[in-house]
């Protein structure tokens, strides 16, 4: 078996095909190590992987591209043929949509279609992919169920993701290709993204510059430990979606289908305020951080918390690592990462 995992030079990409590799299952990787943040950090992680590879002589093979090149995802599917893809590659990031809304049209709907096209035509056995807890938008319903609607995104990038929800359940019902969307809730680690706030809270504080705190500490989120993601998208690879034969469409539940495709929430069930986050960031450095209060910005939402009744059923785990735990395994990485 041959896994096709792309953005593998991404965070959660980097993790999953770690994991992969040390099971002995051989890695294809797409990436096209753009420059949204600083590159070295995924050629670091590129690096790693490499050195996973030879220690557990297992393949790993880079193929240093762009999805939104269709001729390159179709050679790489024709060339190594995999039998299952864990699609990762997307433009991320909440505030980067506001003013750079082409980076998420072309790589998130544009080059995720390449990628469920080179699917249908090489007859993939699933095809994992990475959608958001962002596509809830406006829905002030806590927990988040998959049975609710999510027809009211706050920003571009929610957007893409609920599009490429509806492009996957398509080529489903189209071609009966299994498809399981995965909607992740606030994931963290160590070999994080450095836009994200576990990363410019660490660097800030540890410089004794100012944290911004938005609207002004009064948010919630379903932080989720990095491994508790790449178990759960394990335990999910061997599972495709089947069709639903009881589907109702006079009364369509959104969480299932007549097609073999489904849609999962991904993320620790234990809502966690901001400030207890920052608290957590604060004891395990040792230094009390400088706080910028500002309000709430365009396109976030105050809290959100994931109902993962559904996925706990599916494959008998849940998210569960603890806050103080998961910060600090990230503070350790950061400190001998960038040699603080």
């Amino acid at each position: 078996m041959t896994v096709l995992v792309t953005g593998a030079a991404g965070f959660i990409g980097y993790h999953v095909s770690s994991r992969l590799i040390q099971m002995g299952i051989p890695v294809v990787g797409i990436d096209n190590m753009n420059h949204y943040y600083d590159p070295l950090l995924k050629h670091a992680r590129i690096a790693q992987l490499n050195l996973i590879a030879k220690q557990a002589h297992t393949d790993f093979i880079l193929v240093e591209s762009d999805i939104i090149d269709e001729q390159v995802v179709h050679a790489t599917f024709s060339k190594y043929k995999p039998s299952s893809v864990i699609n990762l590659a997307a433009q991320a990031g909440v505030r980067h949509s506001i003013n750079n809304p082409q980076d998420y049209i072309q790589s998130n709907i544009v080059g995720f279609c390449n990628i469920l096209e080179a699917c249908q035509a090489y007859s993939v056995d699933h095809i994992l992919y990475a959608s958001s807890s962002s596509v809830y938008g406006g829905n002030t319903n806590i927990p988040y169920s998959e049975k609710h609607g999510t027809d009211h995104p706050l920003n571009l990038y929610a957007a893409t993701k609920k599009a490429n929800e509806l492009l996957a359940h398509t080529y489903s019902s189209l071609y009966g290709i299994p498809a399981t969307g995965m909607r992740f809730f606030t994931v963290y680690g160590p070999w994080g993204r450095p836009d994200m706030a576990l990363f410019l809270f660490t660097k800030a504080i540890l410089n004794r510059l100012p944290i911004q705190v938005f609207n002004n500490g009064d948010m919630q989120r379903a932080f989720t430990y990095i491994d508790d993601v790449v178990d759960s998208i394990l335990l999910l690879l061997d599972k495709p979606p089947t069709e639903n034969l009881s589907f109702n469409t006079s009364l369509p539940d959104p969480s299932t289908s007549w097609a073999p495709h489904r849609i999962l929430n991904i993320g620790n069930p234990y809502t966690v305020p901001l400030m207890e986050y920052i608290n957590a960031i604060e004891t395990a450095l040792g230094i009390d951080a400088i706080k910028d209060y500002l309000p709430i910005q365009p396109g976030d939402a105050p809290k959100s918390a994931p109902d993962i009744h559904a996925l706990e059923q599916l494959i008998g785990y849940k998210p569960n690592t603890p806050i103080k735990e998961g910060v600090g395994k990230f503070v350790t990485w950061y400190r001998q990462f960038y040699s603080v």
